[in-house]
């Protein structure tokens, strides 16, 4: 009776192990399953790369650190980091931190950091500092874009020159033309207020145009730009992709876009799968880390 019990523990066993879980796979804009080598062999030709990310997914944040040390290894250091969860009036203190001025416990007090700091972009900050890297905080204060969405872009021409250098150079164009910038007049119904769409339209906008500056101010020939940000800021070409490609259609630019899937063998979904140069799929159960 017990090795019957054993053997049937061991059929059990046999058969979780044989499913052969996978955390992650990439694929090509083609639909070819793509390996990290291969994948950060064609990183490394690009001036600038968006990394997407669902911000509370776990595999998906520690892929970005390790495509980043892969990526900094095969470019020799030639790298440069910046991400959507740094705002530029936080630029100082984020410097502080990379250069040993400032400890983690100072940081946090004097920059408005996402409550997800500590599990998911510390690891990346800590990288950027331990090699001596430029990390910059390319996103809008958050307090204009929630000034765009309550009151219009027009608002924005209010503020003082001062403010204003935080913010991509105005007038910041807004249409529906952008990429993803229709699905969130969809999102909103037919029934809503026309000027609340536009407002909650062009705060978003606000976001992507002064990321897309920000990038394109610290670019340097011969490094990738690498930026950390929201999947929906680079998808399907659209953001912070399509702001640089009206300032500088000839700039190399690569889009890691991310899908979730229930399907254990994570192949590429087959409804609502816009690929971009590079797409991840992760499991829809992946760890959350908030």
């Amino acid at each position: 009776m017990k090795n019957i019990f054993i053997a049937i523990l061991l059929a059990g066993f046999c058969s979780l192990h044989a499913q052969n879980f996978k955390a992650y796979q990439f694929y090509d804009q083609k639909g070819k399953e793509i390996k990290i080598e291969k994948l950060v062999k064609e990183l490394a030709d690009y001036d600038v790369v968006f990394f997407g990310e669902n911000h509370n997914n776990s595999i998906n944040h520690w892929l970005q650190l390790k495509i980043t040390e892969t990526l900094y290894e095969k470019k020799n250091g030639q790298i440069i980091l910046g991400a959507e969860m740094f705002e530029r009036d936080n630029q100082s203190q984020l410097n502080q931190y990379l250069s040993g001025k400032f400890d983690a416990k100072t940081l946090k007090d004097s920059a408005r950091l996402w409550n997800n700091f500590t599990t998911d972009y510390k690891p990346l900050v800590d990288f950027a500092k331990a090699k001596k890297l430029s990390f910059i905080a390319t996103n809008i204060p958050r307090k204009y874009a929630s000034q765009t969405a309550k009151e219009g872009l027009e608002s924005l021409n209010n503020l003082t020159e001062k403010e204003k250098v935080y913010i991509a150079q105005l007038p910041i164009k807004v249409t529906l033309d952008t990429p993803g910038y229709p699905e969130m007049k969809t999102m909103m119904g037919d029934h809503a207020d026309g000027t609340k769409v536009m407002n909650f339209i062009s705060a978003q906008a606000t976001k992507d145009a002064t990321m897309a500056e920000s990038i394109m101010k610290n670019l340097q020939t011969g490094k990738t730009f690498i930026h950390y940000n929201g999947n929906y800021h680079s998808k399907e070409f659209g953001g912070i992709y399509w702001y640089i490609k009206q300032k500088n259609p000839n700039l190399k630019m690569a889009v890691i876009s991310v899908f979730e899937s229930e399907d254990p063998k994570l192949k590429v979904p087959e409804k609502e799968y816009k690929p971009t140069n590079f797409n991840l799929i992760i499991p829809s159960d992946m760890t959350k880390t908030y």
